[in-house]
């Protein structure tokens, strides 16, 4: 089996402490990089007392790590952030205006394939499908990121069921979290609960650029975007600088909903970004008691718009109320097995099968 950070962190987590704990119970690790064979990564000590008292444990976790098969090197670095136990938070600031970049559309570095999920309007279920499918792909067996890059009303915090504040070990890189499978990165990660994004359009431009490049997103097999709804300055900076694979548009069937997802489709075009497929989302309800199928919303309209402009229809999505509670609770629907999970399986394996994913 490939060596991965989920290993490198197993292999961590029996590394004990002098006064209790390991390196992972008292989350001591920071950077973690595992490119190849090579694994780097920092403990972050709390006083230079503590740093001292952990030089045989840093020793230890070398020799751990170098007895794991594919291992050839090992690179640990111990710091420590001053007097209190607590870590520092990150000091970069978020929000900056966008730096001049020479050229066309970047790659981002250690990503295979970028995808951003779109809409032309709120409310269709955007951030619900983007969070589902990247852990339907995670399921799979996919390497998956997912982006917020709805900087006004980030969502994927709650529904990922993340709330630390990542860590920035330099002041310039931002290390994301890990939930069910899937490196997540959003700017609701950096900010109070409750607390508005006031800013205008170059400071967002420029959040958005650093929440691409200055993330440490490691190798990806898959990153997920998910985009705020309607045809603004996010979706013109993302086009322009990244390099994407393409873009799916997720809408409900009914007619208000798809002349907004056309716009989203003719912005997609002037911008040449290629549409991958478009999903029909809340296309289905069965009633929970007597089982009676019905389509509140419209059925169909998604799939007769793909096959009129000749792009892959990509599936439909069921209106569920367990699909809301499981978003609520941070753990998504597609974490299970019942019909809405299968149809985001089903989802993903169209993605890997079309190379998309």
């Amino acid at each position: 089996m490939a060596l991965d950070k989920d290993g490198v962190m197993a292999a961590l987590a029996g590394v004990s402490l002098p006064d209790g704990g390991t390196l992972v119970s008292r989350d001591l690790i920071r950077a973690l990089v595992v490119e190849g064979g090579n694994i780097r990564f920092v403990i972050e000590a709390a006083t230079p007392d503590q740093a001292r008292a952990l030089a045989p444990v840093q020793a230890q976790a070398e020799t751990v790590l170098r007895a794991l098969a594919g291992v050839t090197g090992v690179q640990v670095v111990m710091t420590a952030h001053g007097p209190t136990a607590k870590p520092a938070p990150p000091s970069l600031k978020i929000g900056q205006h966008p730096t001049a970049q020479q050229g066309g559309p970047a790659p981002i570095n250690g990503i295979d394939r970028i995808i951003a999920v779109g809409s032309g309007k709120g409310g269709v279920g955007k951030s619900t499908v983007s969070s589902n499918l990247a852990v339907a792909l995670a399921k799979q067996g996919r390497r998956v990121g997912l982006l917020d890059a709805d900087i006004y009303g980030p969502s994927q915090p709650r529904m990922m069921g993340v709330s630390k504040r990542p860590a920035s070990p330099d002041g310039k890189t931002i290390i994301p979290l890990q939930a069910h499978g899937v490196t997540v990165m959003s700017i609701g990660l950096m900010l109070k609960e409750d607390e508005a994004v006031v800013w205008r359009g170059p400071m967002i431009m420029g959040a958005l650029q650093q929440l691409l490049t200055q993330v440490e997103w490691g190798k990806l097999d898959i990153l997920i975007i998910d985009l705020p709804p309607g045809t603004g300055d996010i979706q013109l900076t993302l086009c322009q600088r990244t390099q994407l694979t393409g873009a799916i548009v997720v809408s409900t069937p009914q007619d208000v909903a798809m002349l907004d997802a056309r716009r989203a489709l003719d912005m997609f075009a002037k911008l040449k970004t290629p549409v991958l497929g478009l999903i029909e989302n809340m296309s289905t309800y069965h009633c929970p008691n007597c089982g009676h199928e019905a389509h509140l919303f419209g059925h169909g309209g998604v799939a007769a718009e793909a096959a009129r402009i000749g792009v892959p229809f990509l599936g439909e999505l069921p209106l569920e109320l367990e699909t809301r509670i499981a978003g609520d609770a941070g753990t998504p629907i597609a974490l299970g097995d019942g019909p809405a999970a299968q149809a985001y399986a089903t989802l993903a394996a169209r993605l890997v099968a079309g190379g998309m994913a």
